[in-house]
């Protein structure tokens, strides 16, 4: 399994690292995993919030 870091996550989703952490200090995107003082993000974690995003159920959606 691949996991990403919060800015691999950030270029990912062409946002600032510091909206990434908003996220999931919101609990609003993907989660990601404490391992000693990082925090990654496991691939598959990111393709289920892509999912979630693209069914509507994150309370998040895609723009029209």
């Amino acid at each position: 399994m691949r996991y990403l870091t919060t800015t691999e996550v950030a270029e990912r989703y062409r946002t600032a690292e510091s909206t990434v952490r908003y996220w999931r200090h919101l609990e609003k995107g993907p989660r990601g995993i404490k391992i000693g003082k990082r925090v990654l993000y496991p691939e598959a974690e990111l393709l289920r919030y892509e999912r979630a995003l693209i069914d509507g159920g994150e309370g998040w959606g895609l723009a029209s």
